[in-house]
Formats: C-alpha cells, structure tokens, sequence
C-alpha cells in the first residue's frame, strides 16, 4: 500500500530550541568521619559486629591524655549528670548526707534497701511516692526484676532507678517553699540552679537541654567536659556540695548502683574512685590524683560498656582485679561460652 500524500496546507513546524538542563552546584558539604571502634563482637573467631564511640582521658593535671572520636562536641550525659544534680539539691538547701546523699546521686537497682529508703527519704519530708514524677518501673538489675515480679508486685514509681534524686528534689523544694508540682519544669529554681552547678562543674555552657528517661531535665555537655566535672568533684574542698556528694558515693556505692553492678564494684575495690554510667552507654569515672575518663558508645550498646571502660582504667593505669572483673564480656552460643566482646583500641 502506498503511503497517503502529504497534505500540502500543513507545513512542518519544528520544534522549538530547548536549552539543555543544567546542573546545578551545592557546595560540598563536609563529609563527618566516623567515630573510631571502640569495641569489637567476636562470636566464635569471627567478628559480627561493632561498637564505635568516642573516649577522653585526662591526665591527673587535667590535661588531656587521649581523646578518641569526638570529644568536644556535646552529648547527653544521661545519669551519668546525677552526681552534679545531687549537688544541686546540696546548694540549694537540703542537709543530705551518707546513703541518703548517695541514693540522691543513684541509678538504683531497685533492691529492697533501695527501695526502703527512697520511703523513709519521702516520710521524712512530709511527702509520699504518688508526688514522684518518675515513671513507674520494674527493678534496674535483671535478677531483681525476676524475684519483684515472683512476688506479685508491679511496676512503681519508688522501684524506679531515679526515684532517689527525684525524692531528693522534692524535699528541698519543700524545705525552700518552691512548687512541688513543677519541679521537672526547666524554668523551676532548682533546674536553673542545676543547670548553672553542670556548668561551672564541667567548665563549659550547656550546649541544650532535653528531656531525661526519668522526666528530669537533661543538659547537654561534652565528653571532655563530663570528664572535668568528676575531677572537679573529686578535687573539691572538704565540705563543699561537690566533695559532700563524691565522698557519700564513694563510701556507699551500693546506693549508687546495686550489689551486682560495676559502678559498685569500682568505687568498693580502687580507693577514692568516683564511678557513674548514664544510659545510652556512657560513662564517666575519676580517681582521687584527678585523673578522669568519659566515653559514650556511638549506637548506646551497653554491653560493650565494661570492656571499654576496663581498657580505659587500664590506660590511666589502674590496676587492680576488679578491673579485669569489669571488662569480662562473654558471648554464649548454646548455653556455652563462644566468643567475647574485646576493645579494639
């Protein structure tokens, strides 16, 4: 079949120049390194995984000794902030002191003593648990939890691990006349004076404010600065908040932690330790000369907590059994043991 001729009243119109697309350019953005190994996991001979984060050491002068990772830029310390916090309470007026000024400064493991005197601490000042605004929970320590539910209880705010420094903060609120109801608010008169105590202790402005797991406000502060802070708490004068504090902790660290936890562990067996873990890994420990460390496990992996902070007491060179204690880690695999979580720096 031919092909239609061309009807001659349409011309051809072509069609119209279209400018080729151009690409546009952005500046390159900086590219951020990620943070160093910290922490290999080794199931049988083979390496499954890792836990990068960033560790400072000071020198007992205060100097930094090594810093891996990021050490400048700011981090939520988590509880690892409490012993300032518990400073805070002291300035602003509260005659705490031994167990109770420790359990001011804990992560408790919900243990029966713990639990005890987080009652006592609320009788004493007029006030009960249902003023608490720390959400209910079972025990920290997982053999605790089991024997707490065995027995029927259920979650609470007293068993909650903060339920001492929320117990502290509402009796010096009572004592000053200050709003008990507001008391986690920012803006409250404690908050304020405890954000200026993490300020002055760690050296540095509060780079921001969050929200704690507790509910408490949360500043945050750098690693080299968390570190300066437990040094300066160490250092502190006799009598002073900040030594008040560090010398309770360090005399009953069972109320800071537990029976079966590390931060008691450290502080019980290495004189003059001064030992706090904050969730989302982090760390933060000073010896009494004023060395200090602070390092936070980039992805929050907990478990990698004791073998890096073993490696780190044995790099300001702590030695003592306790610290091989700390940083045992094994992986098991069919109820045997298969491999470990080591340090890779």
């Amino acid at each position: 079949m031919s092909a239609a001729p061309a009807d001659p009243s349409i011309s051809e119109v072509s069609a119209p120049d279209v400018p080729a697309a151009r690409a546009v350019s952005t500046p390159a953005q900086p590219v951020q390194p990620a943070p160093p190994v910290l922490a290999e996991v080794v199931r049988s001979g083979f390496v499954e995984g890792r836990h990068r984060g960033s560790l400072v050491l000071l020198a007992a002068d205060g100097a930094v000794e090594l810093a891996l990772g990021e050490v400048t830029a700011p981090v939520f310390p988590r509880s690892s902030n409490k012993p300032m916090q518990a400073a805070g309470v002291l300035r602003a007026g509260l005659d705490l002191a031994g167990e109770r000024l420790a359990l001011a400064a804990a992560s408790h493991s919900g243990e029966i003593f713990h639990r005890d005197l987080v009652q006592k601490m609320l009788g004493e000042h007029g006030l009960t648990a249902a003023q608490l605004q720390c959400p209910p929970d079972l025990p920290l320590d997982p053999a605790e939890a089991e024997t707490y539910l065995a027995g029927g209880a259920v979650r609470d705010r007293v068993t909650m691990n903060c339920s001492g420094k929320h117990a502290a903060m509402l009796a010096v609120c009572a004592l000053r006349g200050w709003p008990t109801e507001s008391y986690l608010d920012p803006g409250h008169p404690l908050q304020q004076l405890i954000h200026s105590v993490v300020e002055e202790a760690a050296g540095e402005r509060v780079a921001a404010v969050g929200t704690d797991g507790c509910g408490a406000p949360l500043m945050a502060i750098t690693l080299t600065g968390l570190a300066r802070a437990f040094r300066s708490f160490v250092l502190a004068a006799p009598g002073s908040a900040e030594r008040r504090v560090a010398d309770a902790m360090r005399a009953h660290p069972e109320y800071v932690a537990g029976t079966r936890r590390p931060d008691t562990w450290l502080m019980r067996e290495v004189p003059g330790a001064l030992s706090k873990m904050g969730a989302e890994a982090v760390q933060a420990v000073a010896l009494p000369d004023g060395r200090a460390l602070a390092f936070k496990i980039d992805d929050g992996g907990g478990r990698a907590l004791g073998p890096v902070l073993a490696r780190a007491l044995g790099l300001l060179g702590v030695e003592a059994p306790v610290v091989s204690r700390i940083g045992r880690a094994p992986l098991v695999g069919g109820g045997r043991e298969v491999g470990e979580i080591r340090v890779a720096f």
